[in-house]
C-alpha cells in the first residue's frame, strides 16, 4: 500500500499538534509575555532588564541562527519556536509510534 504525500498544512498540523509540541508553544507564549510585562515595567522604570535574554535561549539554537538586527530581528523567536516544536513533534511522533506498533521482530510493547 503506497502513502499518499501530505500537503504543506497536513505535515505542520501532524508534527505540530500533540503534547509535546503544544506544551512547548504554551512556554515559549508565556515567557515571551512575561519578557513583554517585563519590558514595559522595566521601560517606566528607565532600567534595563536582560529578561528578553531567556526568550531567546529557550528557542536556541534556532533563533540564534537568524540576525538580531533592529525590531524586525524579533522575528527569530517564533520562527526559532516552531521549528523547534515541529522538532519535538517528530520526536514525539516517532517514539509513540513504534511503541504503538512495536518492534519490526513481531514482538509488541505493552
Amino acid at each position: 500500500m503506497t502513502k499518499t504525500p501530505r500537503s504543506l498544512p497536513q505535515t505542520l498540523r501532524h508534527y505540530l499538534v500533540n503534547p509535546l509540541a503544544l506544551g512547548y508553544l504554551g512556554v515559549v507564549l508565556a515567557v515571551c509575555l512575561w519578557v513583554a510585562v517585563d519590558a514595559v515595567r522595566a521601560s517606566s522604570s528607565g532600567d534595563a532588564s536582560f529578561a528578553g535574554v531567556w526568550a531567546i535561549l529557550l528557542t536556541a539554537p534556532t533563533s540564534m541562527l537568524l540576525p538580531f538586527v533592529g525590531p524586525a530581528g524579533l522575528i527569530a523567536i517564533p520562527v526559532g519556536a516552531v521549528v523547534q516544536a515541529f522538532a519535538l513533534g517528530a520526536l514525539y511522533r516517532h517514539a509513540t509510534g513504534r511503541r504503538a506498533h512495536g518492534t519490526g521482530d513481531g514482538v509488541t510493547s505493552t
